[in-house]
C-alpha cells in the first residue's frame, strides 16, 4: 500500500504486507491508526466519522510548523491476485482513491479510471469491501460480539458472499418499483393522450385547411406582386426612354445656350462700346425731359389764361345757347387743326428717324473705310512679311485644332463603342442573372423540401428507435417476469419430479393444460383445491408407474389426475337454476390435453358468484350445490374454507404465466417490426441526406456562380459608367476645340483678307486718308444734326400731341351745356 498526503503521511510511504500476520507497532499519535484508516478509505469508505474526521477534506495533509499542507490525498493498494480471487484477468490489481481539496474524487483500477461502484463490486466478489467486517476497529470488536440474531444474520450472509446479491436484488426490485411506476405514468399518459386524441384531430384537420388557405393566399400575393412587378418595369422602361429623350433635349439647349452666351458676349461687347454714346443720350434725355416739364408748365399756364379770357359774361339767365353751340364749332375745328397737325408732325418725325439712319449708316461706312485705309496704311508700314508669318501661325494652329478635333472624335467613338459593349454583356449577363435567379428559386425550394424529407425521416427514424427500444425493454420486462413465474412453477415437490422425469406419460401440469378466463383464477383454484397442484397422466396405468415412479425414487408425494375425453356429465347439476351474476365453474374453463373429463368430473356442482353473500344466498336454496366466489372462498352445505391468502395459487401464477408469454410474444414481435421498419426508414433517412447534400452542394454552386455573374456585372456597370462619363468629358472637350477652331478659322480668315489686301492694295496717299477722313467728318456732322431734328420732330410731336389731348372732349362739353341751357329757358 503507497500512501501520499494522506493525514500523517505527507511523503509517499510504501507499505508492503508479506503473507502471514502483519503488526504494526508504534507510540501514540505515531499513524498506526491512519494505515487502517487509509485501508478502509481506498477500499470506498465514505463516512468522515468513522475515518475519525469531520469532514472528508481532513483526511488530506494539513501541514506542519516546518511543511505546508498538501492540496490532495491519495492511496494505492495492490493485492495478489495469482490464486484468482478477484473476478479480473490480473495477477495484480491496483486499486487507488485520490481526493483533491477542491471536493473533487477519482478512483482508478490499475491505472484505469472507473467509478466507486466498480470497486466495490470487485472487491465483495472477494470478502473485502467498505461494507464487509474484515475491518474491526478500536470497540467495534465488542460490539460484533453483543449483535442481535439478525445482525449475526447479516454477518454470515457477508461471509458466505450473499450481501452481494441481496444488494443486487434490491436494487433490482427498486428498478422494477421504478419501472412499474413509469408503466403507470405511462398508462395515464396514454390515456390522457387517447382523451385528446379527438380534439387534437379536429385541430390538425383545421389547421390542415389553414395551411392550404394560406398556400391560396400566398399564390395570389405572389401573383398580385408578379403583376405589380411587370407594371413597376413597363413605367422603368417609358422612365428610361423619357429620360434619354430629356437627355437629348437637355443637350440641345445646352447648346443653344453655349450659341446665346456667344451672342450675350457679342452684345456686352457692343455694349461696352456704345457706352459712352449712352451717357450723352442720356445727358440729352435729361435736357430734353426737364425742357418738357418747363413746356407743359408753359402749357398748363396758357390754357389757364385762354380759359378764363374765353369766358363769357353771366347773363342773367346764363350763356346763349346759340354761342355755346359756336363756341363747340370753333373748337372741333380747332380740334381738328391740331390732329392735322399732329399727323404732320409725325410724318416729319419719320423722316427725320429714316434721315438719321441713313446718314449713320453712311458715317458707318466712312469710318470703317477709314478704318480700312488706317489698317492698310499701318499694315503696309509693319511689313508684309510679319503679316504673313502671323497668318502661317494661325493657319498652324487652326491645323492643330483641326488635329485635335480629329482625336477626340476617335476618343469619342471608342468610349462610346465600350460603353455600347457593356452595356450590351451587361444586359446579356442581367439576362442569365434572372435565369440564375428562378433557377436559385427552384434549388431553394427543392432545399427546403430535402431539409423537410431529412427532418421527417430523422424524427421517423428517432421514433422508430425509440419504439424498438420501447419494446425491446418492454420484451426484456416480460421475460423477467416469466422467468421469475417459472421459477415460481418450477416444482421441487413429487408433482415436480413427475414433470422433469421422462416416460412415465405424463401431459404436464393441470394448471399448464387448463384456460381460464380472466379473473376466475382464485374461484377455479378454490373449486379445485389440491388437484390445481396435480400432474395429468394419460391414463390409469400411466397413474400406477407414476406413483411407482414416485415410490421408487424417494421423489415425494403429488396429485394426479386421469386424462381421457370419454363423454360424460357436463358438470351442471339437473334442476338448479342459477341466479343472475353466477356461473357454472365449468363454464369458465378450457381443459386441453385429453383433460376435459377429468375436469368437468372435479369442477361437477360447483358455481361461482362474486362474494360470499351470494354464495350463502345460492347453497341456502341449492344445498347440492358447491359455490365459490371469485375471492377464492368455497362454501358448501357440509363444508367451506377460504380466507384471505399470502401466495398466489397455481393457476393464479400459470395465467399470469401465460399472460407474460403473450405479452412477451406481442413486445418481441412489436421489436421486430419496428426494427424491420427502422431499416426502410434509415435507408430512407441515408437517401433523404443524399439528396440534402446534392441539393446544398447544387445550391452553393448556384451561389458562386451568382456571385461570380453579379460580380461581373459589377465590373460591366463601373466599365459602361465610365466610358459614360468619359464620352461626356470628350463631347465637352470636341465642343470647346470646335469653338477654338471656329474662332482660329474666323481669325485666320481675317488675317488673309489683311494679307491679301496689304498685297494687292497699292500705297495709299495722304490725301486719300485725308479726304476719306474729311468725308468721314462731314458724314458724322450730318449725324449728328440728324439727330438733333429727330429730337426736335419728337419734341414737335409729343407738344402737338399735348395740344390735341387738351382740346380733345371740350366741343363735346359745350355741346352739351348748350343743350342744357336750351332746355332750362324753355322750362
Amino acid at each position: 500500500m503507497t500512501l501520499r498526503g494522506f493525514k500523517s503521511f505527507a511523503s509517499a510511504t510504501t507499505l508492503s504486507f508479506e503473507p502471514g500476520v502483519t503488526c504494526v507497532v508504534g507510540p501514540n499519535g505515531s499513524g498506526k491508526s491512519n494505515v487502517v484508516d487509509a485501508l478502509a478509505w481506498v477500499m470506498g469508505e465514505q463516512g468522515a466519522k468513522t475515518l475519525r474526521g469531520g469532514k472528508m477534506e481532513d483526511v488530506i495533509f494539513a501541514g506542519t510548523a516546518g511543511r505546508p499542507p498538501l492540496g490532495r490525498a491519495e492511496v494505492s493498494l495492490t493485492i495478489d491476485n495469482t490464486d484468482g480471487a478477484l473476478p479480473i484477468d490480473y495477477t495484480e490489481v491496483t486499486i487507488s482513491r485520490t481526493l483533491f481539496r477542491s471536493g473533487g474524487s477519482e478512483y482508478a483500477i490499475n491505472g484505469s479510471a472507473c467509478r466507486l461502484l466498480d470497486i466495490q463490486d470487485l472487491l465483495s466478489d472477494s470478502g473485502l469491501g467498505r461494507e464487509m467486517h474484515v475491518i474491526v476497529g478500536q470497540g467495534q470488536l465488542d460490539a460484533v460480539l453483543r449483535a442481535t440474531p439478525e445482525d449475526r444474520r447479516g454477518f454470515v450472509e457477508e461471509a458466505a458472499g450473499v450481501l452481494k446479491h441481496r444488494k443486487r436484488k434490491e436494487k433490482a426490485l427498486r428498478k422494477l418499483d421504478a419501472m412499474q411506476a413509469n408503466l403507470t405514468r405511462l398508462a395515464d399518459l396514454t390515456t390522457e393522450i387517447r382523451r385528446q386524441l379527438g380534439p387534437l384531430g379536429r385541430q390538425a384537420e383545421i389547421a390542415r385547411k389553414a395551411a392550404t388557405i394560406q398556400a391560396d393566399l400566398r399564390d395570389a400575393k405572389a401573383r398580385l406582386l408578379a403583376d405589380d412587378l411587370a407594371q413597376l418595369t413597363a413605367t422603368l422602361e417609358q422612365e428610361i426612354a423619357d429620360e434619354a429623350a430629356l437627355r437629348a433635349q437637355q443637350a440641345e439647349v445646352e447648346r443653344a445656350l453655349a450659341t446665346a452666351r456667344d451672342g450675350l458676349g457679342r452684345l456686352e461687347r457692343e455694349a461696352a462700346e456704345a457706352t459712352p454714346a449712352l451717357g450723352a443720350a442720356t445727358d440729352v434725355w435729361f435736357r430734353l425731359s426737364s425742357l418738357r416739364e418747363r413746356l407743359r408748365g408753359t402749357q398748363t399756364l396758357a390754357e389757364e389764361r385762354v380759359r378764363l379770357l374765353g369766358r363769357p359774361e353771366a347773363a342773367p339767365r346764363g350763356q346763349d345757347p346759340d354761342e355755346l353751340e359756336a363756341q363747340a364749332e370753333r373748337v372741333r375745328a380747332t380740334e381738328a387743326e391740331l390732329e392735322a397737325e399732329v399727323a404732320r408732325a409725325r410724318d416729319a418725325l419719320a423722316a427725320a428717324v429714316a434721315e438719321r439712319e441713313d446718314v449713320e449708316r453712311s458715317a458707318g461706312e466712312a469710318e470703317r473705310a477709314v478704318a480700312t485705309l488706317l489698317r492698310g496704311a499701318a499694315d503696309r508700314r509693319e511689313g508684309l512679311a510679319r503679316l504673313a508669318g502671323q497668318v502661317a501661325a494661325q493657319r498652324t494652329r487652326v491645323e492643330a485644332a483641326e488635329a485635335e478635333i480629329g482625336r477626340l472624335r476617335e476618343s469619342l467613338a471608342e468610349a462610346e463603342q465600350r460603353g455600347t459593349q457593356a452595356r450590351t454583356e451587361f444586359a446579356v449577363l442581367e439576362t442569365q442573372v434572372v435565369g440564375a435567379e428562378e433557377g436559385e428559386e427552384g434549388l431553394d425550394a427543392e432545399h427546403e423540401a430535402a431539409a423537410d424529407e431529412v427532418e421527417r425521416t430523422t424524427a421517423a427514424v428517432k421514433a422508430l428507435e425509440d419504439e424498438a427500444a420501447a419494446a425491446d425493454q418492454e420484451r426484456a420486462t416480460w421475460s423477467a417476469r416469466t422467468e421469475a413465474l417459472e421459477l415460481s412453477l418450477d416444482r421441487k415437490d413429487g408433482a415436480g419430479a413427475l414433470l422433469a422425469a421422462d416416460g412415465v406419460g405424463v401431459l404436464g401440469s393441470l394448471a399448464a393444460l387448463l384456460g381460464v378466463e380472466a379473473g376466475y383464477e382464485d374461484a377455479v383454484a378454490a373449486a379445485l383445491g389440491p388437484a390445481a397442484d396435480a400432474v395429468a397422466v394419460e391414463s390409469v396405468d400411466a397413474a400406477v408407474d407414476a406413483l411407482r415412479y414416485l415410490r421408487t425414487e424417494d421423489a415425494g408425494r403429488a396429485g394426479l389426475v386421469v386424462a381421457g375425453d370419454a363423454a360424460g356429465e357436463d358438470g351442471t347439476p339437473a334442476g338448479v337454476t342459477l341466479p343472475d351474476g353466477a356461473r357454472w365453474a365449468v363454464e369458465v374453463v378450457t381443459a386441453s390435453g385429453g383433460t376435459g373429463r377429468a375436469v368437468r368430473s372435479l369442477l361437477a356442482g360447483v358455481a361461482v358468484v362474486d362474494d360470499l353473500a351470494d354464495a350463502r344466498a345460492l347453497v341456502a336454496r341449492h344445498p347440492e350445490v358447491a359455490v365459490v366466489t371469485r375471492g377464492g372462498d368455497l362454501l358448501a352445505a357440509t363444508r367451506a374454507w377460504g380466507g384471505s391468502a399470502s401466495a398466489p395459487s397455481v393457476l393464479h401464477l400459470q395465467s399470469a404465466l401465460d399472460e407474460a408469454r403473450t405479452a412477451h410474444d406481442a413486445a418481441a414481435a412489436r421489436a421486430e417490426r419496428a426494427r424491420f421498419a427502422l431499416v426502410g426508414a434509415r435507408e430512407a433517412e441515408q437517401a433523404a441526406r443524399a439528396r440534402y447534400d446534392d441539393t446544398l452542394e447544387r445550391l452553393n454552386e448556384s451561389d458562386a456562380r451568382l456571385a461570380a455573374v453579379a460580380e461581373q456585372l459589377g465590373h460591366l456597370g463601373a466599365t459602361a459608367r465610365s466610358a459614360a462619363a468619359e464620352a461626356e468629358r470628350v463631347r465637352a472637350s470636341l465642343a470647346r476645340a470646335s469653338q477654338d477652331l471656329d474662332d482660329a478659322r474666323e481669325a485666320l480668315a481675317g488675317l488673309v483678307e489683311r494679307l491679301e489686301a496689304a498685297e494687292a492694295a497699292p500705297e495709299q496717299s495722304e490725301e486719300a486718308v485725308a479726304e476719306a477722313t474729311s468725308e468721314r467728318d462731314r458724314l458724322l456732322a450730318l449725324a449728328s444734326a440728324a439727330r438733333t431734328a429727330e429730337t426736335e420732330a419728337r419734341l414737335a410731336l409729343r407738344t402737338s400731341e399735348e395740344r390735341s389731348r387738351a382740346v380733345a372732349g371740350r366741343a363735346q362739353s359745350l355741346a352739351r351745356a348748350a343743350a342744357a341751357e336750351r332746355e332750362a329757358r324753355e322750362r
